[in-house]
């Protein structure tokens, strides 16, 4: 069941504890970041929109994104390997990749114990 989008607001902005679900889809975190820091959706978009590129555009150029008390996206190195094609059973080559990483901080490890 869908609440309103004005009490959907009105319900994150006085419950910490909104997102009861396993996961959060990136309209539901655009309410939630509106409701919370009183702005339109709008601005909330471009808003969250704005912290992937910069996490995007940092990650591209190997660096590392840390948010002190959230976390850290840095990029690991996926060494080359030989892998198995699951219907014919052949061996490939797998080549290297670059693949995002996120460390959690010390403050979100603690919110979830």
């Amino acid at each position: 069941m869908r609440l309103s989008k004005k009490k959907s607001q009105k319900q994150a902005r006085q419950n910490p504890n909104f997102f009861e679900g396993a996961s959060v889809n990136k309209t539901e975190l655009i309410d939630h970041i509106s409701g919370t820091a009183d702005i339109s959706k709008a601005a909330a978009t471009r808003a969250l929109d704005a912290l992937i590129g910069a996490v995007k555009t940092t990650l591209k150029k190997n660096g590392s994104v840390t948010l002190v008390g959230f976390g850290t996206f840095t990029v690991g190195k996926r060494a080359a390997r030989t892998g198995r094609n699951p219907r014919t059973g052949d061996a490939i080559k797998i080549k290297a990749a670059k693949v995002p990483k996120f460390r959690p901080g010390k403050a979100l490890k603690d919110a979830l114990n």
